[in-house]
C-alpha cells in the first residue's frame, strides 16, 4: 500500500497577486537545490490519522508554527512515484525568519558511521504563483493550479 502525504498550501494576497509560502527540505542532498526541490510543508499520514490533522501537525513540524482559518481542500495530486498528496489551501501568514523546524537524523558523509543532524525544512520563503511554479516540486504544481480556481471562483 502506497504511502499518502497531507500538507498545507499557506497563501495571501500582495499587491502584485496571490502569493504561496513553501518550504525548502533540509539536509545534504538539497543544499545545493533549487528548481523544482521546494515544497508544501507535508508529511506522511500516521495510520487511523485524519488527513487533516496530520496536516496541521506536520505544518507544525515544519515551521514550529499553527495556523488558524478556513481550511479548503484541494484535489489530491499524486506524485510517479505513486504517492497521493492531500493539501488544503488557508489564508494566513507566516514569517519566514521564524522557521523552527524538526531535526531528522542521517549517516553523513555517506559511510562514515556518523550520524548527524538535520532540519526537516532549512527554510521558507513566499513566492508569487510564477515564481512558485518554477520553485516547487513538479509533482505538486496541479496544487497552484487549485488554488488558482479557488480563488477566482471568489469562495
Amino acid at each position: 500500500m502506497r504511502k499518502a502525504s497531507a500538507g498545507l498550501l499557506l497563501y495571501r494576497h500582495a499587491a502584485s497577486g496571490p502569493e504561496v509560502m513553501l518550504v525548502h527540505p533540509g539536509g545534504p542532498y538539497w543544499a545545493r537545490k533549487d528548481i523544482g526541490a521546494w515544497s508544501i510543508p507535508k508529511g506522511e499520514i500516521e495510520p487511523g490519522e485524519e488527513a487533516l490533522a496530520a496536516a496541521q501537525r506536520e505544518f507544525g513540524e515544519e515551521t514550529g508554527a499553527t495556523v488558524d482559518g478556513e481550511f479548503v481542500p484541494l484535489a489530491p495530486v499524486k506524485l510517479r512515484s505513486g504517492k497521493v498528496i492531500h493539501a488544503w489551501a488557508v489564508q494566513a501568514d507566516f514569517d519566514p525568519s521564524g522557521l523552527r523546524s524538526n531535526l531528522f537524523s542521517m549517516e553523513w558523509p555517506p559511510r562514515s558511521g556518523e550520524q548527524r543532524e538535520f532540519p526537516e525544512a532549512d527554510r521558507a520563503a513566499w513566492f508569487g504563483i510564477d515564481v512558485a511554479r518554477q520553485k516547487i516540486h513538479p509533482g505538486q504544481a496541479p496544487l497552484l493550479d487549485a488554488l488558482l480556481a479557488h480563488l477566482a471562483a471568489g469562495r
